[in-house]
């Protein structure tokens, strides 16, 4: 049979508790939970046109990557227009494949 002390000493090990004395503080998470919208939907665009480089230009990281869905809250149906748009610009030389090219043209 187990002692009272026994979930004592499994609590022990597990360290303090968040938000206990001398645990780590509480975090909010209300917001965390944020939906990001998309800013496709939200302007109602139509096409993604390649040739729009302001535009493209915000979802391409610094080392010249495609932004994930996640990150910049575009939906799955304008995500894959955008990439589309991007692989096009990228292939006429309008955007850099890589960091090494993003830092020639300054992105």
């Amino acid at each position: 049979m187990d002692s009272p002390s026994g979930d004592r000493d499994r609590d022990r090990d597990r360290g303090p508790r968040p938000g206990g004395p001398g645990g780590r503080p509480r975090r909010d998470y209300r917001s965390f939970n944020r939906r990001k919208v998309c800013s496709f939907c939200v302007d109602r665009v139509a096409e993604i046109d390649y040739k729009d480089l302001g535009r493209l230009r915000r979802y391409i990281s610094e080392r010249g990557k495609i932004e994930p869905r996640r990150k910049t809250g575009t939906c799955a149906r304008h995500q894959r227009r955008l990439t589309t748009a991007l692989k096009r610009a990228r292939a006429l030389a309008l955007l850099p494949y890589t960091a090494d090219q993003a830092r020639r043209i300054g992105i």
